[in-house]
């Protein structure tokens, strides 16, 4: 029998050759492998050759070394019954240079992790939100006492990510005193199906029976008898109203209940409504208003300023981690010289004009950071830019795709018109446009077509929403209709950049003015 001591790289994983017949584990730490193969001496023929092609794709697969047990003789090997042995072995942890895979894939993770970790993104600043809310919300529930307060702000910029971080805080901090109640406007915009919902996760919560038949006044008694019990008890209802613009619509009767019941003395409760909506505070009636606290927070995207603070407390490695201190600091390094180039901030700029929200922020440097070549261990600038071209919606530069080059001909004829101060045009305008390029450029002859075959062009256009009617008049036919170009000239010139398969003379009709 004969045996052969192979490592494997990368780490965790054990390349089997597709060779042997079948494996085993070797012992019970799992460590090697028994890899089986009838005959001996082709057994190291092939697994020389297993390696050599291994090392083709990239994965480093190495013969450590031939174990030759005494008295082994290699002619007598074809006739011996026992099969030959070879063992992959796998170490738990490989010796690596401080510049190493391991190192950058540690990296990675602790980026990662950085960028999962709301609590981590939202810090506690005295001035944060965070803060903010968590000081309302615990003075609540120390000092017994009723509050309301509104979070507003365009979705993506943290409101429920904070708030989550509070209540999880908060009920960490006193875990017997805190009841959370969740409404969504979306959900229960009725009243009647919103304290129906109220009731049921106060029953879930305490335990008791909840019934489905009860009405909308028998609902409302219970959530009064609740409050004035949990205020006995020194416990805190928070009602959570997400989506709060919805409730404020109609006779606002859920919203007087709760308000109502909360100006009684033994009842403790806190209500915290969450829109996107700045003016979600004057949809409320005159009597809704005189019980609410008007207190609100105000979320809004990041500043420049803020967001240069927030990339230096993601990106930058701590110098305090299990990581070697020479690449931590050369990883800074790279990081700050990033941080300060001109192309970042014009990608960063591209980020805010799209989308300047948290959520789409964070969600770009997930993708930037995802990018990082684990060889070198570093992050560039290309990264960021990748990043920022695969998280952009273009659904339109999509549909361009697949266009034709008549398609593109009716498009930059179109794009031509509104160029020339020409607001309105149709189908015959367009034909006109299209026939006075060909003149004048002297298109080649595939390159023109009949009326016919351009009408179905421009009807496959309209099918793909790429132009549209700018009247609502069916009276007319389809030649006669105005219509508008529904994409930008830079989409339509990215457009036309990425087909090669285009006649060089679109991109100079566009360009050209005349």
């Amino acid at each position: 029998m004969i045996s052969f001591i192979v490592e494997t790289i990368p780490l965790l994983n054990i390349i089997i050759p597709t060779h042997f017949d079948s494996y085993q584990p070797f012992d019970d730490s799992h460590q090697c492998i028994r890899l089986h193969h009838p005959k001996c001496s082709v057994s190291l023929q092939l697994l020389k050759k297993t390696i050599k092609y291994e090392k083709s794709k990239g994965r480093n697969l190495k013969l450590k070394r031939m174990i030759r047990p005494t008295g082994y003789n290699s002619k007598s090997s074809f006739e011996r019954s026992d099969p030959p042995l070879v063992v992959v072995h796998r170490r738990e942890k490989s010796p690596m240079s401080p510049m190493g895979r391991g190192t950058a894939e540690e990296a990675l993770v602790l980026l990662r992790r950085r960028l999962c970790d709301p609590n981590f993104i939202f810090s506690d600043s005295p001035d944060s939100n965070y803060s903010k809310l968590k000081f309302i919300v615990s003075s609540s529930v120390t000092e017994a006492c009723n509050n309301s307060i509104l979070l507003l702000g365009p979705r993506g910029c943290g409101k429920i990510a904070v708030l989550d971080l509070v209540l999880e805080d908060l009920l960490k901090e006193y875990p017997e005193m805190i009841s959370v109640i969740k409404l969504n406007g979306l959900l229960h915009c009725d009243d009647n199906c919103a304290l129906k919902e109220i009731a049921r996760q106060l029953c879930i919560e305490h335990e008791l029976m909840f019934s489905k038949m009860a009405s909308f006044d028998d609902n409302s008694q219970f959530m009064i008898a609740m409050l004035r019990e949990c205020g006995l008890a020194h416990k805190t209802v928070i009602f959570i109203l997400d989506e709060f613009d919805l409730f404020a619509q109609g006779k606002q009767r859920l919203l007087y209940s709760l308000l109502d019941a909360m100006q009684s003395v033994t009842s403790q409760a806190v209500v915290i409504g969450v829109s996107c909506r700045l003016d979600a505070d004057q949809l409320l009636e005159k009597r809704v208003r005189s019980r609410f606290s008007h207190r609100k927070l105000l979320f809004h995207p990041p500043p420049k300023d803020d967001l240069q603070r927030l990339l230096k407390h993601i990106l930058l490695l701590p110098t305090d981690s299990s990581l070697p201190h020479d690449y931590v600091t050369e990883f800074n390094s790279k990081i700050s010289n990033i941080l300060a180039d001109k192309r970042f901030m014009e990608v960063i700029d591209k980020l805010s004009d799209s989308d300047s929200t948290f959520s789409n922020f964070i969600r770009f440097l997930f993708s930037a950071v995802s990018l990082m070549d684990l060889k070198s261990g570093f992050m560039t600038l290309d990264n960021f830019k990748s990043a920022l071209s695969s998280i952009q919606r273009q659904p339109k530069l999509d549909c361009l795709k697949d266009c034709s080059i008549l398609e593109f001909y009716i498009m930059v004829c179109m794009r031509r018109l509104e160029t020339k101060g020409q607001e309105l045009y149709n189908f015959n305008s367009v034909m006109n446009e299209y026939k006075s390029v060909h003149d004048s450029y002297q298109l080649q002859t595939h390159d023109y077509h009949s009326r016919s075959v351009c009408l179905r062009a421009f009807e496959h256009l309209l099918d793909r929403q790429l132009i549209e009617f700018a009247d609502r008049g069916h009276n007319q036919t389809m030649e006669f209709r105005a219509v508008k170009l529904l994409i930008s000239s830079f989409e339509l010139h990215q457009g036309l950049k990425s087909n090669r398969l285009l006649p060089v003379i679109l991109q100079k009709l566009m360009e050209s003015k005349n």
